[in-house]
């Protein structure tokens, strides 16, 4: 029996084979002083060069909210519109696809597994296709790390992200994340370590996302090169006052470090 791959999941795989690596932007509704505000912003994401626009957030993300910007945002963009569940709640029948997410370092196994359970049925009812995800928060871990009760990986212990990488490859997540929460400068702390991603990225053999504390080209350049497969960003786009011209510089950065990897 073959593994069905969907439309998404396929774009994502032709994309990193042409293009080496790719952005994701996250779009959290929840954030912005108005939906459409929160539109506007998707809308720049992609044209400026975004291979995905995500949406969604730990806390909120929700109901006629997420329906508006999900439904609007797809409306109006050529790339694919994937959800990023805070929860249960995070999901509408507008989008294409979603983060079917394991958060493999929860203390709680609601998230690890029963979560996933009680969306199922709500997932296979819409019709969208769904991505088997293992997500890795790293300290400090923001407000995914309280939300999802997380035993947070030290970032000088890589060895512990990778062997929490490999678990998630062997129980069948099709791509790895990791993280290290929203807003970590404000904590003192960055983004995910290079080592860790170095050592994450040799440990496995599916596409490896790196996420969180991400706004510069000095970030993007040293996350690219570390081994990350996809760049997502959120806090950056959302700050912007023109959310095109800031994809644009990101898209262009990761091309150019793209074209070292081919």
């Amino acid at each position: 029996m073959q593994i069905r791959i969907g439309k998404v999941e396929k774009r994502i795989h032709e994309g990193l084979d042409s293009k080496k690596a790719l952005l994701f932007m996250v779009i959290d509704p929840v954030d912005y002083a108005e939906p459409d505000l929160a539109v506007k912003t998707a809308i720049g994401a992609a044209e400026g060069g975004a291979d995905i626009v995500l949406i969604g957030g730990s806390i909120g993300a929700q109901g006629e909210l997420l329906d508006y910007v999900t439904k609007t945002i797809k409306e109006k963009v050529e790339v694919p519109v994937v959800l990023f569940p805070g929860n249960v709640a995070t999901l509408t029948r507008y989008a294409d696809a979603v983060y079917f997410m394991s958060l493999l370092n929860a203390r709680n196994p609601y998230w690890i597994t029963q979560a996933q359970m009680l969306s199922a049925p709500l997932i296979s009812k819409f019709g969208i296709e769904p991505m088997p995800v293992g997500y890795i928060v790293v300290s400090p871990g923001g407000t995914v790390g309280w939300v999802g009760d997380v035993n947070l990986v030290p970032r000088e212990k890589p060895e512990i992200a990778a062997s929490l990488a490999m678990a998630g490859e062997y129980l069948g997540n099709r791509f790895i994340i990791t993280d290290v929460g929203s807003n970590p400068q404000l904590q003192g702390q960055s983004a995910v370590p290079s080592e860790i991603i170095a050592m994450v990225k040799k440990s496995i053999h599916v596409p490896y996302i790196v996420a969180g504390g991400i706004r510069d080209e000095k970030t993007i350049r040293t996350v690219i090169k570390s081994g990350a497969d996809i760049v997502q960003i959120g806090t950056a786009i959302e700050k912007s006052n023109d959310a095109y011209s800031q994809a644009r510089f990101f898209s262009d950065i990761i091309k150019d470090e793209a074209k070292k990897k081919k």
